[in-house]
């Protein structure tokens, strides 16, 4: 083990605690400074201006075969302005739309900017257009403030529970905290089902922090890790009810992942390590439960892959077909092999962390074709952490091998 050293020291847990009290009262000075800036930018109801004629653009892009739904954009002049409505149609529909089609275009106006839409719109729709034009516009604000929060967050953890971890995982922790943090400013999330970007993105960050600091307590064999993991796992449920997608991994997170936490939290409190009592005794898999386990994982990617590719509910966070399918089958073999971890987890077995492995390279790809990539972080971080955890359970198991060895020969000879 890494030893504990100038990091865990009175000096440098004042540094890290002046660190987290300055990020949280920055991040509390953008928040307020964001709300006032949306405050005056909404001082001013929208008004109605007028109702008018939008014909469909002439130079129009060919969209791309794969969409689910085709957007066509309408324009008109209005006095100097050119103003433009974009409305989306299935593919049947856009076939039979008109090169010159029309539609009624309502435009709203409250001083700042203008808002057009293709219906009359309720108070309580216009009000919500505004808000989520100017949050919009003030993301940029919002984002350094969840960001702060976030290493503020981490930092904290790291001043009380110091002393439980060693440099090496101080510093893995921070880090991955750090490279989240920027890449949630350098990449922004967009507007999905009606819910803000910003929104969104507040939930990768929080799965980033729960899911590193999870699986920093699984590879120093910490019972509690499955504490932090029923956090991680209602934030992923949060995730695909937002986006609508990724159902197989929902009803896995609900159904398995859930109920296998609690399990093991009480399996793994039955099985201290005889010497170190804040350790779990861990072991590994013999051939035929590998063989066994490899083949329920390709069934289980066909069936319910296929299952999924049936399925349609209306989410507009995947407008490309294709990459919808694949996701589907990605995300049912991410699910068999999440499921096979969790058992692994249960029962101690070393082979956990392959599965991490593979789980967390399908993940990573998943993420890549959605678009996520401050979620990228999180997937360095298994990796990292993977193969220390790996590292830390086999010297482990060698270790208590030879042990129990001995004990058997030592026994033998009195014997």
């Amino acid at each position: 083990m890494i030893k504990q050293g100038f990091m865990n020291t009175k000096p440098a847990l004042r540094v890290k605690a002046a660190l987290a009290i300055l990020l949280t009262v920055v991040s509390v000075a953008f928040l307020v400074l964001a709300a006032v800036q949306i405050g005056s930018d909404m001082s001013q109801p929208a008004e109605y201006v007028c109702a008018a004629t939008f014909v469909r653009e002439t130079e129009e892009e060919e969209p791309d075969s794969d969409l689910k739904r085709y957007p066509v954009t309408y324009t008109c002049n209005i006095g100097e302005t050119i103003y433009s409505l974009e409305r989306t149609f299935t593919p049947e529909e856009y076939e039979e739309l008109p090169e010159d089609d029309t539609v009624t275009g309502y435009l709203y106006k409250d001083g700042r900017s203008s808002f057009v839409f293709d219906h009359e719109p309720e108070a309580k729709e216009l009000k919500k257009a505004q808000r989520s034009y100017y949050a919009g516009a003030a993301e940029g604000i919002f984002g350094v403030a969840m960001a702060c929060l976030l290493l503020a967050v981490g930092l904290a953890v790291m001043v009380f529970f110091g002393k439980f971890f060693t440099n090496y995982e101080q510093l893995w922790f921070l880090s991955i905290l750090v490279l989240a943090s920027v890449f949630s400013l350098i990449f922004p999330e967009e507007e999905a089902n009606g819910v803000n970007g910003l929104v969104i993105m507040a939930l990768y960050l929080a799965d980033t922090f729960l899911n590193i600091l999870c699986e920093l307590l699984i590879s120093k064999q910490s019972k509690w890790n499955f504490i932090v993991s029923v956090f991680v796992e209602l934030t992923e449920i949060a995730i695909c009810l937002v986006l609508m997608y990724r159902f197989a991994t929902l009803a896995s997170t609900l159904f398995f992942w859930l109920p296998c936490d609690i399990i093991s939290f009480v399996n793994w409190h039955k099985h201290p390590d005889r010497v170190e009592e804040e350790l779990t005794q861990v072991r590994t898999l013999k051939g035929w439960q590998e063989a066994l386990i490899i083949f329920g994982i390709v069934a289980w990617t066909v069936g319910v892959g296929y299952f999924l590719t049936t399925l349609d509910l209306g989410s507009d966070f995947f407008r490309n077909r294709t990459i919808e399918v694949i996701v589907c089958y990605m995300d049912a073999c991410a699910t068999a092999v999440g499921v096979a971890n969790g058992l692994f987890i249960l029962f101690r077995f070393r082979e956990q962390w392959i599965a991490w492995y593979i789980e967390a390279a399908l993940e990573a790809a998943i993420n890549i074709l959605a678009g996520q990539f401050v979620l990228l972080v999180l997937k360095l971080g298994y990796f990292t952490n993977t193969t220390y955890g790996y590292i830390k359970w086999t010297k482990y198991i060698r270790a208590h091998s030879e042990q129990a060895l001995n004990e058997q020969q030592e026994t033998g000879n009195r014997q």
